[in-house]
């Protein structure tokens, strides 16, 4: 018989993974480092035992459902993350003005970017780590959301605003995404 009064997702935890629990912030330790996020606004039960980690809630409605499935894939990226870590390949387009990519402190500085006089920058989240060399972007960590949410601002400072993107290639394009590749 189904228990449709509580719905349960099961995460099993590698043997290289510490996963610790206070209440419903969550710490993930591996190889590559450690990952803390709070859920604690969230209405749902943590549960660790022997090697699984179990997410509960009573009662589910579609909303709550659909939660538990989203918060069930972020700790499971936590745990790929401090396994493998996470690697954005970016690559540097340009048809006539050569695009030069430079990393100052938390920000990444495009410059020449269709002949502008102005640099555009992009904003580098938390931890992720960017390397810039010739025509290639590196964006590399072990937090999937820095990484992707740098990538993307990387990506979204080379855009062209009231111009055609099919005849206007130039711009930092994502070409390769993946985990483990570091």
């Amino acid at each position: 018989m189904v228990n449709e009064a509580m719905k349960t997702i099961t995460i099993n935890i590698p043997d290289k993974v510490d996963l610790g629990l206070e209440g419903r912030k969550i710490s993930v330790k591996g190889p590559k480092g450690e990952i803390t996020k709070d859920f604690s606004q969230l209405p749902l039960r943590f549960f660790i035992s022997e090697k699984t980690l179990n997410i509960e809630v009573d009662w589910p409605k579609k909303r709550l459902t659909a939660l538990i499935g989203t918060i069930g894939a972020h700790i499971t990226n936590m745990i790929k993350g401090v396994l493998n870590g996470y690697l954005y390949r970016l690559k540097v387009v340009y048809a006539h003005f050569p695009i030069t990519v430079k990393v100052q402190g938390d920000s990444v500085i495009i410059q020449n970017f269709s002949g502008e006089k102005h640099p555009r920058s992009a904003k580098i989240v938390g931890d992720a780590k960017v390397t810039a060399k010739g025509d290639e972007v590196i964006v590399e960590g072990i937090n999937l959301e820095n990484v992707s949410q740098t990538a993307a601002n990387i990506e979204l400072a080379t855009t062209f605003r009231d111009k055609d993107p099919r005849v206007f290639l130039d711009g930092i394009y994502i070409s390769e995404k993946g985990e483990g590749l570091i």
